[in-house]
Parts: C-alpha cells; sequence; structure tokens
C-alpha cells in the first residue's frame, strides 16, 4: 500500500509520486510567422535535472483548485507572466512515466499557452529555478541525450503541439477548428456535437493529403486520429464535451468497424476515400436523430395531454434559450399536431435566445391557415427574473439538455432551475410535468456533475447591457464605474479596497429528483436506462482514449 509524504505519495517499492504542470509559452516568429516555444534552462539550485531544457514546471499542490490553476500559479511564480500576458490555449492528454534514476514517478499535465502581444516577451522575469532561457524551433525538440531536455520533453511538447504529428496542413485544420468550437457561444450542445465531426473528418482529409504514406489502417494513422478525436473533445467546448465525446467516440468505432471488416489495403486513397465517405454519411444522418426525437415528444404529449385536444384547451408551456431540439420540437408540435399552444419564453440573458426562439416558432404559426376566430395560439415572452410570474399554472416545463449526468441531472442553460422551481411550488393547479428532451448522445461518463467544468465566460456579454442609450444616467454611470473597478482588478496594480467581479456562468445544473420526464430518440428513458448508457460510454472512451 502506498504511503503518503508531504507533496505526494510513496509507492510500495520507495518510488516517489509526483503529480506536476508542465506548461508550454509559445509565440509566433515576428519574421516568417513560424511558431517558437519558450524553453527554460534549469539551475543548479533545483533538486532535479540540472541544466536541462524544460518547460515551466511544478507540482500540484493540495491547495490548487485544479492542474490548470496549478500551471497559471508556477507561470507568474517563475516567469511572473499573468492572465494579462498570456492566452490559454489548450491541454494534452495527461501521462504517467517512472524515472528509476531518481527514485520518481511523474504524472504530467501538459499545457499550452502563448503571449498576447510581442511585447509581453518583455515582461518574462525568471526566477532562482533556471539560470536562463531561449526560443525553439518545437519540430527541433527531441528526446535525446544530445537536446538535452528534462525526460520526455517532447512527448508532453508533442501532447500540446498537435501540428508535430499531424502536419502542417491537417494541424491548421484542427487549430482552426478548436477555436471555432471554443468561440461559439451560441450554438447548443447538438449543433457544436456536429461541428465536432465536421472538424475530424476534415483532419482526416487534410492528414491525407499531408501524409499519403500513412494507411488508416495502421497503428500509427488510428492513434493520431484519436489524439485528434481527444482534442476535440477536450479543447474545444469542453461544457458540450458529453455530446462531442459521443459523437466522436461512435465515429471512431465505425472506422476503426469497417477498417477490421476490410482485407490488407493495397491503396492508401482507398481507405482514406472509404473513411471519409463513412463520416459524411453520418454527418448527414444526424438531422434524423432529432427528428426522431421530436416524434417522441409529440407522441408523449397525445399520450398525456389528450384531454386538451378534446376541451380545446391550450397547452402551457415554458421554456427558455434555442437549443436545437427544442425549437425543433415545437415546430414540429405545431406542424403535426392539433394542440393550441399557449407558449412562454424567457429572454434567456445575456444573449436572449430566447428571444430568437420565440420568433421562430411565431412565424411557423402565422403560416398555418387563419382561424374564423380569434387567434388561439400565444406566445409570450418574460425576463429571466420573472420566471415565477411565467409558470403560473403551466402544464410543461420543456427543458434540452447541454449535458446528463450518469445520476439523471442535467446541465442547461443558467435559468432552468429557477423556471422548474418556480412551476413546482408557484403553481396553484397540479404541479407541471418537468420534461428533459435530449438525445441519447447527451449523456455523460460516470462522474460528479459539480466536477464538470464551469463555463463563466465573457463577463461584457453582461454588462453591456448596462450602457444601453435607454437606461437612465444613474444606470450607465453606474454601470462606466464599475467596468473600471474591474479593469483596475485585471491590471495588477497597487493594493484595492474592493474588488468587483461580473459572473457569466453559462450553465447549471438540475436535480434529478426535479425532473419527471426525459425523452430521448426512441421515446421515453428512466434514470437506470441513462446510468447504463453512460457506464458503457466511459467503457468506450477508455478503449480509445485511455492507451494515449
Amino acid at each position: 500500500m502506498a504511503s503518503q509524504d508531504k507533496r505526494g505519495y510513496i509507492r510500495s517499492d520507495g518510488i516517489k509520486r509526483r503529480s506536476v504542470v508542465s506548461s508550454f509559452i509559445f509565440k509566433a516568429d515576428l519574421d516568417s510567422g513560424r511558431p517558437r516555444v519558450a524553453l527554460f534552462k534549469r539551475s543548479n539550485k533545483v533538486s532535479t535535472y540540472i541544466y536541462h531544457h524544460a518547460p515551466i514546471s511544478g507540482s500540484i499542490e493540495k491547495s490548487d483548485p485544479s492542474p490548470l490553476a496549478a500551471a497559471w500559479r508556477e507561470l507568474q511564480e517563475e516567469t511572473t507572466l499573468t492572465p494579462e500576458n498570456l492566452g490559454f490555449l489548450r491541454h494534452g492528454k495527461p501521462y504517467t512515466f517512472t524515472d528509476l534514476s531518481i527514485g520518481r514517478e511523474w504524472t504530467i499535465f501538459p499545457f499550452m499557452f502563448r503571449l498576447r502581444s510581442a511585447s509581453d516577451e518583455a515582461k518574462i522575469k525568471i526566477d532562482w529555478e533556471h539560470e536562463s532561457w531561449a526560443w525553439f524551433d518545437p519540430h527541433t525538440v527531441e528526446d535525446t541525450e544530445a537536446f538535452g531536455g528534462v525526460p520526455r520533453l517532447a512527448e508532453s511538447l508533442r501532447r500540446v503541439w498537435f501540428e508535430k504529428d499531424l502536419g502542417d496542413e491537417a494541424g491548421k485544420v484542427l487549430a482552426d477548428g478548436l477555436e471555432k468550437l471554443a468561440g461559439d457561444y451560441v450554438s447548443g450542445a447538438r449543433q457544436l456535437a456536429g461541428d465536432a465531426l465536421q472538424i475530424l473528418r476534415d483532419v482526416i482529409a487534410a492528414f491525407g493529403s499531408d501524409h499519403p504514406d500513412v494507411l488508416p489502417a495502421s497503428e500509427r494513422w488510428c492513434k493520431i486520429m484519436r489524439l485528434a478525436a481527444w482534442h476535440i473533445w477536450k479543447n474545444g467546448r469542453e461544457s458540450m464535451g458529453a455530446a462531442i465525446m459521443n459523437v466522436l467516440l461512435s465515429a471512431l468505432s465505425e472506422i476503426e468497424h469497417a477498417m477490421q471488416s476490410k482485407q490488407a489495403a493495397t491503396e492508401t486513397t482507398t481507405w482514406l476515400s472509404s473513411v471519409i465517405t463513412k463520416l459524411d454519411q453520418r454527418i448527414a444522418s444526424r438531422q434524423g436523430s432529432v427528428e426522431f426525437l421530436s416524434q417522441a415528444f409529440v407522441t408523449y404529449l397525445y399520450n398525456t395531454f389528450a384531454s386538451k385536444l378534446t376541451a380545446g384547451d391550450p397547452l402551457s408551456i415554458l421554456t427558455l434559450s434555442e437549443p436545437s431540439t427544442i425549437t425543433h420540437a415545437l415546430r414540429y408540435l405545431i406542424s403535426k399536431s392539433n394542440f393550441t399552444l399557449d407558449l412562454r419564453v424567457l429572454e434567456s440573458r445575456p444573449l436572449y435566445e430566447g428571444v430568437s426562439l420565440a420568433a421562430s416558432v411565431a412565424k411557423d404559426l402565422s403560416l398555418l391557415p387563419p382561424s374564423e376566430t380569434e387567434p388561439n395560439n400565444t406566445i409570450t415572452l418574460y425576463t429571466d427574473a420573472s420566471a415565477a410570474l411565467a409558470s403560473h399554472n403551466v402544464d410543461i416545463v420543456l427543458l434540452g439538455a447541454d449535458r446528463i449526468a450518469a445520476s439523471g441531472a442535467v446541465s442547461n442553460k443558467t435559468g432552468s432551475l429557477p423556471a422548474i422551481l418556480s412551476a413546482r411550488y408557484v403553481t396553484s393547479s397540479s404541479p407541471a410535468r418537468i420534461i428533459v428532451l435530449g438525445e441519447s448522445e447527451k449523456v455523460a461518463p460516470p462522474g460528479r456533475p459539480q466536477d464538470h467544468v464551469v463555463e463563466d465566460i465573457n463577463p461584457h456579454q453582461v454588462s453591456q447591457a448596462w450602457g444601453a442609450d435607454s437606461n437612465g444616467s444613474r444606470v450607465r454611470d453606474g454601470a462606466s464605474s464599475l467596468q473600471s473597478l474591474i479593469l483596475e482588478k485585471h491590471s495588477g496594480s497597487g493594493k484595492k479596497k474592493v474588488e468587483v467581479t461580473v459572473r457569466n456562468v453559462s450553465f447549471e445544473w438540475c436535480p434529478p429528483d426535479l425532473i419527471d420526464v426525459y425523452i430521448r430518440e426512441s421515446g421515453e428513458w428512466t434514470v437506470d436506462d441513462i446510468a447504463g448508457y453512460s457506464k458503457r460510454l466511459a467503457e468506450e472512451g477508455e478503449r480509445l482514449f485511455g492507451g494515449l
């Protein structure tokens, strides 16, 4: 049994275990535009790997909230750089190795950062742990004695700088794709999963052009594509990671099965064409899943609210945001059923997606044959703060799902939980049914919901509304004053008497005991069904990603 010391664990054979971060700082060469990576020569004051080239490294302490937090701490301690000077780009898959020469087992968490501007290079001030530093062409970094790096330096580097394995063209396709995913705060999980699948398809095509000598059936090709898929999952929009992981694992598994069913290939182009064709077919077929989901939703409504049709009473639905599943389901309901709708939509700050949803549904309703009497279908928009008013006597609270935990907890647009609680406790008649519409691909591997990444994004999305001309002068002046305090916080200058922060958390968890019905493509399913699916997903993830 392993024992514990101050900074880690000691194996039964006496080997000390350490978990460390390795942070690589990049810049673009001003003349060539080619990437350069900073490596730091360790001083004779450190305990291991004296005079070896290394990234900025350090142990993950118990007080660090996460490995990324530890990376930022070490960067500031050893270079004085902060988020003001550095932008975080991506992280690599952690790995473990043992260095018997010093009696250490290292678990490495690699990270990649980029200088925000050329002038930020002058702000690098090394501490006692290093005696010098320099820029290197990342292509030249090798795990050789001649290069003089710490153990597995090149291995750690290539885990974040995937251009080494993919090549320039495919590497650019992947990097651009990750940037697109990371910056898309409008699309829902389903749409982003489709984008992720398209990125994988384009990376495979570009890699085939760059490396015509590498057979898709080869071990090297399979490993590189699994690594590319891992990056799309982890370095795009990780808050949408469940759906992205699902579609990528399914695609990789299908490709693997297709390869195993064929004889050894004689032409790379034949293999590549077959792989691309299968991915194109999978991308094209994704529209079918949301169609089946919408059908299952309408079937549930007919089975549960048939009395509404008989009496001619409207079906009251409260929803928010604009997930593609909800939009499609409501439009399908309008075109395929005889229900009269009383639709209530929360505007969904800060990007007001609910406004767009309401407009889409209103357009569809306006195309229905004109009624001989007053229009029966109604759409009412509410502010997010008036969720209790909006939920009064509703029949259904209809939610999408960006992520479904193995426990049945659902991560959805912030504002979902107040809507549920309002409908539960404010409705004077029978409580509303809380319905979650989400394809199977929204289910995540097992894990605690609270350990999932919290996406606290650009606060300007919230604060920009404060300075609108329609606001009073006191609000506009207050917005300006608060903005000054926020900027002061990030400048790092001097001591402050007050710290002002604007939180813009995109998603929140809704516990399973508040949810009545889960509907997927094939109809209703239970929390036990979800848990079983989650377990199988984890097993497939370990099979395809575990050995990378």
